[in-house]
């Protein structure tokens, strides 16, 4: 009778241990610190908007709010003939600049949805895109089926097939630079996708859904060539500072994101 009481006080501290262990490793549902990361800092946690306000203000802009744990901006669609950019609602994480970085974010965009992450951001411009570059998130197949861009690709030259969306402009592209690979994994719209930026002066990486799509020199002779030869030619700071805010562009669809984080190289 002895033997079989301590038998079954061994079996219940086995249990009770393995239940502790398990408790202690499920935290799917928290957010990890950053020394659980590897250093990753997250700049949005599904719960709290700190430290994101509008480019150029001090607030959110309006339609900007958190919705089912993800960042979200709910509008009614703008055509890109009727888009007024002086307008838009461009966010910033104003809490911090980073110069050497690895980001990482997940988002969605409806049919017709056009957004992009911009870096080395800078304020009092007319607008992100003149300072920074862009990563470029757009709806691959269905942009041009609701927007006319036939003049505005016209304007930038384009006079071969000028009301069709080109590499430049298509989605992990290192936006009216550096076009990504045509191979690329995108999902459709309306589902989410991830991204990730890993930016050094040696090299910068674009990654779309755990793919590497793209990898360029920042500030190259070859950088310089297309910085001065096209869309950005007459915008001097376009792409020169070497830190600056993480944003993302309001362009006239609803948008979100999640599970946005950075780790500083």
């Amino acid at each position: 009778m002895n033997k079989l009481i301590i038998n079954l006080f061994f079996m219940m501290a086995i249990f009770a241990c393995s239940t502790e262990q398990k408790s202690e490793s499920d935290t799917s549902s928290t957010v990890p610190t950053e020394t659980e990361t590897n250093d990753w800092i997250y700049l949005f946690d599904g719960s709290s908007t700190e430290g994101w306000r509008a480019y150029n203000g001090d607030k959110l802009p309006p339609g900007w709010a958190i919705k089912d744990s993800a960042l979200t901006f709910s509008t009614e669609q703008i055509l890109e003939e009727d888009y007024d950019y002086k307008g838009s609602k461009d966010i910033i994480y104003g809490a911090e600049e980073f110069d050497n970085f690895e980001l990482y974010v997940e988002w969605k965009i409806p049919a017709g949805g056009n957004s992009g992450i911009f870096y080395h951001l800078k304020e009092g411009y007319d607008g992100p895109p003149v300072v920074s570059p862009e990563y470029q998130l757009i709806d691959d197949e269905g942009y041009t089926k609701i927007h006319d861009i036939t003049d505005y690709n016209k304007s930038l030259g384009y006079t071969e097939n000028p009301e069709e969306l080109k590499p430049l402009q298509q989605t992990a592209s290192d936006y009216a630079m550096h076009p990504a690979s045509h191979d690329k994994i995108l999902h459709p719209v309306g589902e989410w996708n991830s991204s990730k930026i890993v930016f050094t002066p040696q090299k910068v990486e674009h990654w779309l859904n755990g793919q590497k799509v793209l990898e360029f020199v920042p500030w190259s002779d070859e950088w310089y060539e297309k910085k001065n030869s096209d869309k950005w030619k007459n915008s001097p700071d376009y792409g020169k500072f070497k830190t600056g805010y993480i944003g993302f562009q309001d362009h006239g669809s609803d948008l979100s994101f999640k599970n946005i984080k950075i780790r500083k190289l």
